[in-house]
């Protein structure tokens, strides 16, 4: 989808330099091709915004990958012939934006998501030079497609566990659109009497612009910040013991 008049201006107002960040848009959609997604289509929204501010956008369509499922860095060390997820690893790692795509099915992420989800957290225990979570210092949304309730259920289960990884998780970090209830059209499906289904949609496309600044909002705020101080979340000092003399008065709580 182009973007909207809203988002366009938002875009050629902009002054602040986003141009250091890198994102990386995975989409764990169902379907076989990427071309084929409706949550794609949602994704290319936020995706288009980021670029026009100068930001590196990637995007990985799951399904283009044999990522097996499993909660180890290289499940072939673990009876699989095949894993591309160190591959795809590598861009998730090099990337200060995750925004995760996924579509609903009885209520719920995809399969195929929470794949996503156990490999991310196969790696939770690599850590960055100040001893933190890798996953420190990034940031993460989620994009929500389908034709059942279960946007807001579905970002609270995806933003809770990259928030348990170390992600920071900004306000209002999802956004999303569902038709009507039951069967029908998904987005970005044609229709005869106006725009392709849910472009026009003001609630999907404000929530999905709101999404997308605070996520590069708060990237460039950790980027320029030098990330978060490591005082109490340093797991190697914490691993080398808390060195304290309990009996000293001055110790004690």
């Amino acid at each position: 989808m182009t973007l909207n008049d809203r988002q366009i201006a938002l875009c050629e107002s902009n002054t602040t330099d986003f141009s250091a960040l890198r994102a990386v848009f995975v989409n764990t959609s169902l379907k076989k091709r990427a071309a084929d997604s409706h949550t794609r289509r949602l994704l290319d929204v936020s995706a288009g915004m980021m670029e026009r501010n100068g930001i590196a956008v990637t995007h990985l369509h799951m399904l283009d990958h044999a990522i097996p499922p499993g909660v180890y860095p290289d499940m072939t060390n673990y009876g699989w012939d095949r894993d591309d997820w160190p591959t795809v690893w590598e861009t998730v790692k090099a990337a200060d934006i995750l925004v995760v795509g996924t579509p609903l099915w009885l209520g719920e992420e995809s399969s195929v998501c929470r794949v996503l989800i156990e490999r991310l957290y196969g790696m939770s225990g690599m850590l960055n030079d100040k001893g933190q979570s890798l996953f420190y210092n990034k940031v993460g949304g989620c994009v929500i497609t389908g034709n059942e309730d279960g946007i807001k259920h579905t970002a609270m289960t995806i933003l809770y566990a990259l928030g348990h990884l170390g992600y920071t998780i900004p306000p209002q970090a999802d956004c999303g659109w569902i038709g009507e209830a039951g069967p029908g059209p998904s987005y970005g499906d044609p229709q005869e009497d106006g725009p392709p289904v849910g472009f026009d949609n003001d609630f999907t496309q404000r929530n999905t612009t709101i999404m997308t600044w605070n996520l590069m909002h708060m990237a460039k705020l950790l980027k320029d910040a030098g990330g978060l101080s490591n005082h109490g979340n340093d797991r190697e000092a914490w691993k080398a013991g808390c060195r304290f003399d309990f009996e000293n008065p001055e110790h004690r709580a």
